[in-house]
């Protein structure tokens, strides 16, 4: 079925390709396949950085591809209580087909089929002002909170996003707007369920079927103020906010979790795990980013802090977090800031033969709260990243990172985080007899990435 689903995609962008192509030796009149009169327009092709856009001459048609692969490995170590193995994945392979007509609306389909699985990601319409300073959207997308979050994964500074950005919600069903106004971004949504996954949407039918459950709704707004902003310059300075109800994408109604694998999806183990966190009204939360540049140098850091709020005079539960990075290109390239979305994206290479990035983050997260006596885990990322950027489609990236978790870190209650007063391996960390700040399993390691973007 999927293999079938990822043929028809292919064949409907190549339909409408090579439809297009044809338009341009006829005349501006057709009669489409369903026996109406059309208005067909000439398209140009252009390789643009490498990537293939279809255009028409006066800039009202657009279509093109924009499609990723990312090949991993990592390597880990062995002083671990909890074995670990060394791997290779496709981490992600998504496929894309973006397009702007009529030239105020836009549209785009991606999926990915990384894992032999079909994962949707943005499906949306969107309208935009003739003046680009505000859009409106429909559809399945980010919502507005997180900057490293809302961050594409092909202009991300290290392989994998940092502990914390699990806190932020990522693609839900909503609307949300877009406002541009001079060095001020505002950014508001409602949301709803996500359905990136098969049985996320199973989850969601399952709960309205049988027991006519409400699927929830999420309140999200963004500001962004850039004070400075220059192609050798820029501060940024933001705010994010979010109030959500439970949503029944998950498998039990009214329930919160935060898990999170560290710094790898090829170790599949989910150290940080606060379990479903029962009978949950509301949950509230808020960011607060940092970040800018001066010539070659780019740093960007958040602080993250949620309330999980519950029922029948539960206590509630917090946690909160923070990460910190720096990056610095060699060879005299610089970071590109994009306004209209409040974040870093493609770099500029110094030399036409490619730039070398050199980067550091410092990361954290506490998923503990003793008032509430729910123990998810807290724990401390440092990672070193290489990256060289051969040109704008191709980059090698490496990473080294060493990970320090906490006794409470055991991925509820199935991971061992210490000894127990007998010398036994034990997965309770209230049985730990290591001194305070030795329990928990910690590990470095290395990985790898090849990528290319077309």
């Amino acid at each position: 079925m999927r293999n079938k689903f990822y043929t028809l995609v292919v064949a409907l962008v190549l339909y409408s390709i090579g439809t297009h192509a044809q338009e341009v030796k006829t005349d501006s009149v057709r009669i489409n396949q369903y026996g109406q009169v059309v208005e067909a327009l000439p398209l140009e092709t252009e390789a643009q950085d490498g990537f293939i856009k279809f255009r028409s001459k006066d800039g009202s048609y657009k279509l093109w591809m924009d499609n990723r692969v990312q090949f991993d490995a990592a390597y880990f170590s062995n002083d671990v209580y909890n074995p670990i193995g060394n791997g290779y994945n496709i981490r992600r392979a998504r496929f894309a087909v973006k397009a702007e007509f009529w030239n105020n609306w836009y549209g785009e389909i991606d999926v990915d089929f990384a894992g032999s699985a079909i994962e949707m990601k943005d499906m949306y319409i969107k309208y935009m002002a003739d003046s680009r300073r505000w859009n409106i959207k429909a559809g399945h997308f980010k919502e507005g909170i997180g900057m490293e979050t809302t961050t594409s994964s092909r202009y991300l500074t290290f392989m994998e996003r940092s502990f914390v950005s699990k806190m932020d919600a990522s693609r839900h069903l909503g609307v949300q707007t877009n406002i541009m106004l001079n060095k001020f971004l505002f950014v508001g949504g409602v949301h709803f369920n996500t359905q990136g996954e098969y049985e996320e949407v199973e989850f969601s039918q399952d709960q309205n079927k049988d027991f006519g459950i409400d699927e929830g709704y999420s309140l999200t707004g963004r500001a962004v103020f850039t004070p400075i902003l220059d192609v050798d310059k820029v501060l940024h300075l933001g705010i994010a906010g979010t109030y959500r109800t439970p949503k029944t994408d998950l498998e039990d109604p009214n329930t919160y979790r935060l898990s999170t694998r560290s710094h790898t999806s090829i170790n599949r183990k989910k150290y940080i795990d606060t379990d479903d966190i029962k009978d949950v009204e509301s949950t509230t939360g808020f960011v607060f980013e940092l970040a800018g540049k001066f010539k070659s140098f780019m740093f960007q850091g958040e602080y993250k802090m949620a309330t999980i709020d519950r029922m029948n005079d539960l206590e509630s539960f917090h946690v909160n977090g923070f990460y910190i990075q720096a990056a610095y290109l060699i060879f005299g390239g610089h970071h590109n800031y994009n306004m209209r979305e409040g974040e870093f994206t493609r770099i500029t290479r110094g030399r036409d033969m490619g730039d070398l990035e050199v980067a550091f983050r410092y990361d954290f997260i506490d998923a503990n709260d003793f008032d509430a006596e729910i123990y998810g885990g807290s724990a401390e990322g440092y990672t070193f990243g290489l990256n060289y950027h051969f040109n704008p489609n191709v980059k090698f990236m490496m990473n080294y990172t060493y990970n320090n978790h906490d006794r409470y870190a055991n991925g509820k209650g199935k991971l061992y985080v210490g000894h127990d007063e007998n010398g036994d391996l034990t997965k309770d960390p209230f049985q730990v007899v290591e001194a305070t700040g030795k329990g928990g399993d910690d590990f470095g390691f290395v990985s790898f990435r090849i990528e290319v973007d077309f």
